[in-house]
């Protein structure tokens, strides 16, 4: 039975996933009131709480030891601060109209209602799962989850065989490479881009597919998969395209995520052209003064381009959650938007890129330089000084910065966060080629990668203006 909105003496917070940002919202709102002033009640379908999607692939590839150490707090410990956290409960359907959730307790199967006052949806995202022949046979997994992660692993302790397939080459493919490469297996990458890392423009891209193959993993890209193949037992046995069959012991999907906004949409919650929530600077979801959006399920503005961009990252979903939890809680914090700051590794090889690639400004309308520069992650004389590849684009006439991607070895890829800040700034790249960064011969050379990279920008820049 659920109690009306009337009869309660206190308001009611209910937080809708309990993973990064519902349970940053969830613990900041607390810290704001106490249980004598709100009341918070979060639903979580999973298993586990506040924990590390991003670190799944080192667990998976044995470099974080035990999967609690990806933990940062349990539910106990949420429970212990006033949050009444209810795991393995799903929540089914979202009543704006009435201010209630309904939700199923996913072990006893009953269902019930909960009145709200205040609601945080915070659904996260949902990896892409095609609909191809034998997609759900034994061996495939996907990895968002913990649970994902516990049972790849137990597919690899079972398994015989040494073979391995990973379906897509972005964040996730590349790392799960790397983390099959670690349990000894053979990996096979297959890509349906031209070059891994779609993230990156293709010249950048092609950097990572020839340090790939030169870590063995085999790479197979511009090939779209068209069904999973299984044995005797149903089994995995190989993975197809239109032109080859690739042998596999275990799947991997790594094809992206997309929001997860079936509730929202149902609920007729407005949506962006990538399907996230849509909200204002304070998270709040657009037209409704009581319900808030942040992590994976939502679109944020993108600083450079203007417009709304997905991207699935636990740095924003943390971040939204300080900002709904401090506006929930009385208080007031708004989220600017990004710039679009990513860094991943497959084995030593660092890959980053901030900012806007070729594609992404052509689609904004802008006329840009793109430069592309070689220099070193230290000082080419000192020990063990390593190639690292920066490209920079910078707008025609102002010569404002618009991104910047790096490929390189040990040191390259946070460089990144300088063009991250310059981005935020709205520097030129004029104006970034004075910036006091650090120099030590271990650390950089003189001119430091990015100074060298903005100095060619200011060239090309002032070039193309005569």
């Amino acid at each position: 039975m659920t109690m009306s909105r009337e009869n309660r003496t206190k308001e009611r917070l209910v937080v809708v996933g309990g993973d990064a940002a519902g349970m940053s919202a969830a613990s900041q709102a607390r810290r704001l009131k106490g249980p004598d002033e709100l009341e918070i009640i979060a639903f979580e379908r999973g298993h586990f709480s506040s924990y590390s999607a991003c670190g799944i692939p080192y667990w998976v590839g044995g470099e974080v030891e035990t999967r609690d150490k990806l933990i940062a707090r349990s539910p106990e410990e949420h429970r212990e601060r006033g949050i009444d956290l209810r795991m393995r409960t799903e929540v089914t359907e979202l009543d704006v109209g009435g201010g209630r959730v309904r939700s199923r307790d996913l072990e006893a199967g009953t269902e019930a209602w909960t009145s709200y006052d205040k609601l945080v949806i915070a659904t996260g995202a949902r990896p892409v799962r095609p609909s191809l022949p034998g997609i759900d046979a034994p061996g495939v997994h996907g990895v968002q989850t913990l649970d994902d992660g516990q049972a790849l692993l137990d597919t690899l302790s079972r398994t015989e065989g040494r073979r391995a397939v990973v379906i897509g080459a972005g964040y996730i493919g590349v790392e799960m490479a790397e983390a099959l490469i670690n349990r000894g297996y053979e990996v096979t990458v297959v890509n349906r881009g031209k070059e891994p890392m779609s993230t990156l423009d293709p010249d950048m891209g092609r950097l990572v597919h020839v340090a790939m193959e030169g870590m063995g993993i085999t790479m197979v890209n511009d090939a779209e998969v068209t069904k999973i193949l299984t044995g005797g037992e149903g089994r995995v046995r190989a993975v197809a395209t239109e032109d080859a069959e690739y042998p596999a012991d275990v799947v991997v999907l790594g094809l992206g995520v997309r929001p997860e906004t079936t509730l929202a949409e149902a609920a007729g919650l407005p949506l962006g052209d990538h399907k996230g929530l849509l909200t204002d600077l304070a998270m709040r979801v657009r037209g409704h003064e009581n319900i808030w959006a942040g992590g994976d399920c939502v679109e944020v503005l993108d600083l450079v381009s203007g417009r709304e961009r997905h991207i699935a990252l636990g740095t924003h979903a943390n971040k939204h959650g300080q900002v709904i939890g401090s506006n929930v809680g009385g208080g007031y914090a708004t989220f600017p938007g990004v710039v679009g700051t990513a860094v991943s590794k497959v084995c030593d090889l660092e890959i980053a890129r901030t900012g806007l690639r070729e594609k992404d400004a052509h689609r904004a309308g802008l006329r840009f330089e793109a430069v592309t520069i070689e220099s070193t992650n230290s000082a080419g004389y000192y020990p063990n000084a390593d190639l690292m590849t920066v490209k920079m684009l910078a707008e025609l006439r102002t010569g404002r910065l618009l991104g910047v991607q790096i490929v390189g070895r040990e040191g390259s890829a946070k460089r990144v966060d300088i063009a991250a800040v310059a981005l935020t700034a709205g520097m030129t790249v004029e104006q970034m080629t004075a910036l006091d960064l650090g120099y030590a011969p271990p650390f950089s050379p003189v001119w430091d990668p990015i100074l060298v990279a903005a100095r060619k920008a200011v060239a090309a820049v002032r070039k193309s203006a005569r």
